[in-house]
């Protein structure tokens, strides 16, 4: 059985994301088979917070080189959550 916390990986921290909390977005990364409604679900059961909209999106892999050999690093599903007006998840 899939839990919660096997659906949501972590959460991006990146100078966008970190923009678009003032918007009540958040950004993470999660699994590549979840849908939009199991991410919702998580969300809530995990941060204890009413999300209003989730947005998703695949990250492809880059190009990586280490001298002569060349590979990819692995892709990757983003999700933005938008929460409901008063919510706020604790970023430490």
């Amino acid at each position: 059985m899939i839990t919660s916390y096997d659906i949501i990986k972590n959460l991006v921290s990146t100078e966008k994301g970190t923009s678009q909390e003032k918007q009540r977005k958040y950004s993470f990364r999660v699994a590549t088979t979840a849908t939009k409604i199991d991410i919702k679900r998580a969300i809530q059961e995990i941060y204890k917070v009413k999300v209003q909209d989730v947005n998703t999106s695949h990250v492809s892999g880059k190009l990586k080189r280490v001298r002569v050999r060349s590979g990819y690093s692995s892709s990757w599903k983003k999700a933005v959550v938008s929460l409901c007006e008063g919510q706020k998840i604790e970023v430490a």
